[in-house]
C-alpha cells in the first residue's frame, strides 16, 4: 500500500517552474507519508506532476514509483496504491502479447495494461486500487477506483487544474486548495456522517472518484464514468450450488490475498467472518513453515463493565478461546485503555481529514499501530455483513421500512444538540432523504420483483453503496495511518457481483442470519464459532469514558470561541450531558448511542478548529 498525489493542467508548461512545481509534489506526498515510509519519487512532465510515497509489500527492490515505460507513441507512467491479485495472469496474458517486464510488481501490470488495453484495462483488475496514469502522447490523465472502493482517490478543480491525492490532506499540501467548508458540508456531516455520499469529499469543492469508476482528464475536460456496475437477474443456482460457489470464491479470494513478500497477519474476533478468513489462510499457508500471526481486540474495562444487549449479546473473547486450539496461528489479544480513547478521537479525524465513527474510529486506529509494529499486511473479515445480509435491518421489520437509511433511521438524535435556526436552515431530514432516493434511483431492478424481496434487495444496494463504503475508509485510514496493509477478501468483486442476485431467504435459510455463509464455510471451524450470533466491532461500557467525554464537551459547549456555538443549542447540550448514556440510543449503525454521540460532536469541533472552518 502506499500514498499517490499530483496535479495537471495544460494552460502552463510545468517545467517552466520545475523546482517550484517539484517542491509541490514533495509537499504532497509529505502529507501523506504515513501511508508508507519505505521509498518515495516524483516525477514531472509539461502538463502533468506525480508524487509517490511506497509502503513495500512486493518486489520490495524494483517497485519504486512513479513509474513509467516507452510505447510507440510516447512515455506512460503510473502511480499506484492497492494490491492486484490476479497479477499473474495478466504477466502471462502481456507477455503472449509481446510484453516484457522490468519487475515482479504489480504496479508494472497495470501499466503495462493500460498500454495494452488502454482502459479497459480497469475491467481486468481483481483487487484493491487507486491509480493515477499520465499518458504523454495523449495528453490525458487517467484515475481509477476498484469496484468496492476499498482505496480512496480524492480530487479538486481549480482554475482549470486537476489536484488529486490519496487522502484530501495531500490536496490541502497545494497552493490552490485550501479548506472550506459550505452549507451541502455541514448536511454530510450531521445528516449522514460519518457515513457520506459517493464521490463528495465533503470539503467545499473536494471529490472523490466514485467506487468502481475511472476518470479522464484532458484538453477536452474532465468525465467520469463506471467500468463496473451490478446488473439484476433471476439467481439460477440452487442452494447447494450456491453454497458451494460462495465456498470457492471465498476460498480462491483468500489465497490470492496471501500473494506479499512480506509476512501476512489476520485480525480475528472470534466472530463467524474474520475466523473463516483466517481459517482459510491457515490453509493457504500450510505447507509453507510460516505460522500466521492473528490479533484479537478489546477494551481494558470490558472485563468489568461489559452490557449485553440486542446489538451486542456477548464479549468476542471466549469464542477467540475457543477457536485458537484449533489453527496453528501466533495469537496476540490487544486491549484499548478507555481513558487513551478521547486524545485517540483527535488522532482518528487527523487520519481521515473529516469527523468519523468516534471511538470505533478511535479505538482501531490505536489497534492499528500496535499490529503495525510487528506486521505490514492484515486480512480482515470486513464487508461479509453487507454482502450476506449479516444486519438486523435486513430482516428486523421495524428497521427494514422504507424511507430512510435503514442504519440511521431516527434523526431525532442528529439533531437534538442543534439550536432552532441551525436545524431549520440545514433541514438534515429532508437532506437525507434526498440522498437516499437518489440512491435508490440508480438501484437496478430485477423486472417483477415485489415487497420484501424488492425491500431486501434496496437494503443490500444501500448497504454496498454506503454502509461498506464508511467502514471500508474507515479500515483504511486507521490502518494506513500507522503503515499497515489491510486487505478485505469479502469485498472481492466476484463475491460482490455473485451475491448481488443471490434471494435473500437463501442468505438466511430457515431464519438464520448469514446462514448460507455459515454453510459455505462448515468444516472450517467448530460450531460454537460457525454459528455465534452476530456480534459488532467492541466498544466501551466503562462509564470513565462517558465522564471524560462529558468533561471535553463541557468545556466545547461553553467556549465561546467554538466553531460549533453558531450551530448548538447550549441548553439542549447541558440537558444531555446530564445523561448520555439514558437518553442516547444509536443514531448510526449498532454501535453508536450516546456517549459516541458526544464523540462525534467532540470531532465535529477539533475537526473545524484543525481545518480553519467556520459556518
Amino acid at each position: 500500500m502506499c500514498g499517490i498525489a499530483g496535479f495537471c493542467g495544460f494552460d502552463m508548461n510545468y517545467l517552466d517552474q520545475a523546482d517550484f512545481r517539484t517542491d509541490i509534489l514533495v509537499s504532497m506526498r509529505r502529507a501523506i507519508a504515513h501511508r508508507g515510509h519505505d521509498q518515495t519519487g516524483e516525477a514531472l512532465f509539461p502538463h502533468a506532476g506525480l508524487a509517490h510515497t511506497r509502503l513495500s509489500i512486493r518486489d520490495l527492490a524494483m517497485g519504486r514509483q512513479p513509474m513509467a515505460r516507452r510505447g510507440v507513441a510516447g512515455e506512460v507512467a503510473i502511480v499506484y496504491n492497492g494490491e492486484i491479485y490476479n497479477a499473474g495472469e495478466l504477466t502471462a496474458e502481456l507477455r503472449a502479447l509481446g510484453y516484457t517486464f522490468e519487475t515482479t510488481c504489480d504496479t508494472e501490470v497495470i501499466l503495462l495494461g493500460y498500454m495494452a488495453w488502454g482502459e479497459a484495462v480497469a475491467e481486468k483488475l481483481n483487487g484493491i486500487f487507486a491509480f493515477a496514469i499520465w499518458d504523454d502522447a495523449a495528453q490525458r490523465l487517467t484515475l481509477c477506483r476498484d469496484p468496492s472502493g476499498v482505496k480512496p482517490l480524492f480530487y479538486a478543480m481549480r482554475s482549470g487544474e486537476l489536484v488529486f491525492g490519496s487522502e484530501i490532506k495531500a490536496l490541502f499540501a497545494h497552493p490552490a486548495v485550501t479548506p472550506e467548508i459550505d452549507k451541502s458540508s455541514l448536511r454530510e456531516v450531521l445528516a449522514l456522517g460519518p457515513a457520506r455520499t459517493d464521490g463528495v469529499g465533503v470539503f467545499a469543492g473536494v471529490h472523490e472518484v466514485r467506487m468502481g469508476c475511472i476518470a479522464c482528464f484532458d484538453r477536452g475536460g474532465f468525465a467520469e464514468r463506471p467500468y463496473f456496475a451490478l446488473t439484476s437477474a433471476p439467481h439460477e443456482d440452487d442452494y447447494a450450488a450456491t453454497v458451494d460457489h460462495v465456498r470457492m470464491l471465498l476460498t480462491d479470494a483468500v489465497r490470492r490475498q496471501m500473494v506479499s513478500d512480506v509476512p501476512v497477519c489476520s485480525f480475528l474476533s472470534g466472530g463467524l467472518d474474520s475466523s473463516a478468513v483466517t481459517s482459510l489462510a491457515c490453509r493457504a499457508l500450510s505447507g509453507t513453515g510460516a505460522t500466521l500471526n492473528t490479533f484479537s481486540f478489546d477494551f481494558a474495562g470490558n472485563d468489568a463493565h461489559f452490557t449485553a444487549n440486542t446489538f451486542q449479546p456477548e464479549r468476542d473473547r471466549p469464542y477467540v478461546d475457543a477457536l485458537l486450539p484449533h489453527l496453528p496461528v501466533n495469537h496476540t489479544y490487544l486491549t484499548c485503555r478507555e481513558a487513551d480513547l478521547p486524545h485517540l478521537l483527535d488522532d482518528a479525524v487527523l487520519s481521515k481529514d473529516l469527523p468519523g465513527m468516534a471511538d470505533v474510529d478511535a479505538s482501531l486506529l490505536h489497534f492499528c499501530c500496535l499490529v503495525a509494529a510487528s506486521n505490514k499486511v492484515a486480512l480482515t473479515g470486513e464487508c461479509a455483513d453487507e454482502i450476506f445480509g449479516g444486519y438486523p435491518w435486513f430482516y428486523r421489520e421495524e428497521l427494514m421500512a422504507p424511507g430512510a437509511f435503514p442504519w440511521s433511521r431516527d434523526m431525532s438524535m442528529r439533531t437534538l444538540l442543534l439550536n432552532r435556526d441551525a436545524a431549520g436552515a440545514l433541514d438534515l431530514a429532508s437532506y437525507a432523504r434526498m440522498r437516499y432516493e437518489e440512491s435508490l434511483a440508480q438501484m437496478p431492478r430485477l423486472p417483477g420483483e415485489t415487497g420484501r424481496a424488492l425491500r431486501q434487495r434496496e437494503i443490500s444496494w444501500l448497504n454496498l453503496k454506503w454502509f461498506m463504503p464508511t467502514l471500508l475508509c474507515r479500515m483504511d485510514r486507521a490502518s494506513m495511518a500507522t503503515g499497515l496493509e489491510a486487505r478485505v477478501p469479502f469485498a472481492d468483486h466476484r463475491i460482490i457481483r455473485y451475491m448481488w442476485n443471490v434471494p435473500f431467504d437463501m442468505k438466511m435459510r430457515g431464519g438464520d442470519e448469514k446462514a448460507l455463509l455459515r454453510d459455505a464455510c462448515a468444516g472450517l471451524l467448530p460450531d460454537a464459532v460457525l454459528h455465534r450470533k452476530k456480534s459488532p466491532y467492541p466498544k466501551t461500557y466503562d462509564p470513565e469514558y462517558t465522564a471524560l467525554l462529558k468533561a471535553r464537551f463541557g468545556e466545547i459547549v461553553h467556549d465561546a470561541s467554538s466553531p460549533l456555538r453558531p450551530i448548538i443549542d447550549v441548553s439542549a447540550c447541558e440537558r444531555f450531558m446530564a445523561d448520555p448514556v439514558q437518553t442516547g440510543k444509536p443514531w448510526f449503525g449498532q454501535l453508536m448511542a450516546g456517549p459516541q454521540l458526544l464523540a462525534y460532536f467532540i470531532q465535529i469541533d477539533f475537526w473545524m478548529r484543525r481545518y480553519g472552518l467556520s459556518v
